[in-house]
């Protein structure tokens, strides 16, 4: 995301910002842009799933988005632009498509109906922390996780030293179950999940070790990085 700074004198009409918080699946949305350079195409689709685990790629880098899933048609050109409700108002930023051989970038083929967008409400956070500090922060635990799928829970790879999860008491090996209650289906839904909080705040995780037949549970304070 990038905060641009307008001069008052420029006649710009601002879209509403709506919230992602109440977006129900099977409501109707719009996604607006230029895809493959066709300029102001509007394609319409629903909600097709909401905090779908995502991981995006691109420019070397890895994103992981807790996203709005919709089949409202996302190709190279409309990636970024907004996804709209029918009141105008926009409740996420088109970021990925899944293509047929599971990838997610949009680099790598057109629409196939599963495409992914950032929730407002991240994106607002995000722009919040960029417009107060400069930068963009996420919370953290300081632990790896694989990022296999079918784990049924987020197996720790590593702990990183004096982070909040050694201080915690999770060791290598650890699989985390719960994050406040919530199931936690394999190590990408969990780095979401966590990232849905804000560094500071106090998250309560549920743990199995060494193959125990009841889960323990942890407190950690959240840790922070820009990024």
């Amino acid at each position: 995301m990038a905060v641009l700074a307008v001069d008052e004198s420029v006649r710009l009409t601002p879209a509403a910002l709506g919230t992602s918080e109440d977006v129900l699946v099977g409501q109707n949305v719009v996604a607006i842009g230029s895809p493959l350079g066709l300029n102001a195409t509007v394609t319409a689709g629903i909600i097709s799933a909401t905090q779908r685990p995502v991981i995006a790629g691109g420019e070397g880098e890895t994103s992981y988005i807790n996203a709005l899933q919709t089949d409202a048609a996302i190709n190279p050109g409309n990636s970024g632009g907004p996804l709209v409700d029918v009141n105008g108002s926009v409740i996420g930023v088109n970021s990925a498509i899944a293509t047929v051989g599971g990838g997610r970038s949009q680099k790598e083929s057109g629409n196939i109906g599963v495409g992914f967008s950032i929730p407002i409400d991240q994106v607002k956070t995000t722009v919040e922390q960029i417009i107060e500090t400069g930068h963009a922060e996420y919370p953290i635990i300081g632990a790896k996780v694989s990022v296999a799928r079918g784990t049924d829970g987020a197996v720790v790879a590593e702990v990183t030293a004096d982070s909040p999860a050694e201080q915690a008491g999770i060791e290598e090996g650890d699989l985390i179950k719960e994050v406040n209650g919530e199931e936690v289906d394999d190590g990408v839904a969990l780095i979401v999940m966590i990232r849905s909080f804000e560094p500071g705040e106090t998250i309560t995780l549920s743990i199995e070790r060494d193959g125990g037949e009841a889960p323990s549970s942890v407190d950690v304070v959240l840790g922070k990085q820009i990024g």
